[in-house]
């Protein structure tokens, strides 16, 4: 199978490899660079649990070759929370309105997302919802999403910032 060099920047940092081809985006962030919160679900682009940003814009990894990613910037869920582990105001959302139940989506809806926190509190429920179709839940019926996705553009656009995690209450064990 044909190689091909790339070069990525993923998470403020350049990764040069020589690649197949015909590999997906998604299998270099996990398989080549370790980076496993990139989570693959349908494998067809549907689900969402793939998404990363490209460029600024949520995109499913799954759908997009390395080489296509050659010299462009791709941020990933690792990237949310800060070096110190405080976490970003949508992640702090997401666990303070139990918007993650198994986690396997959360990465994907995180990605999704970031990038219009800003604007989101302008959206209608409706609106919201619909921006939220394109990921797939089957564990909380979306509902403490969007509380989240409210809470965190509220606290985004009042400057209202997250804690480190080391700082945050113990989850209760339910017992």
């Amino acid at each position: 199978m044909a190689r091909r060099a790339v070069t990525i920047e993923v998470n403020g940092r350049a990764h040069a490899r020589e690649v197949e081809a015909r590999m997906l985006l998604s299998d270099f962030l996990r398989d080549e660079l370790g980076l496993t919160g990139t989570h693959v679900g349908c494998e067809q682009g549907v689900c969402g649990a793939c998404t990363v940003q490209v460029d600024g814009d949520p995109i499913r990894s799954c759908l997009m070759l390395a080489v296509e990613a050659d010299g462009r910037v791709v941020r990933t869920v690792e990237d949310l929370a800060a070096a110190d582990g405080t976490l970003h105001p949508l992640q702090l959302a997401f666990r303070e309105r139990h918007a993650l139940q198994c986690g396997f989506c959360s990465p994907g809806f995180l990605m999704s997302l970031e990038p219009y926190l800003v604007e989101i509190d302008d959206w209608s429920d409706d609106e919201l919802r619909e921006h939220l179709g394109g990921n797939i839940c089957r564990c909380t019926g979306y509902q403490h999403i969007v509380e989240a996705v409210r809470l965190a553009s509220r606290r985004y656009r009042e400057g209202d910032f997250a804690v480190p995690v080391a700082e945050l209450p113990a989850e209760d064990s339910g017992t």
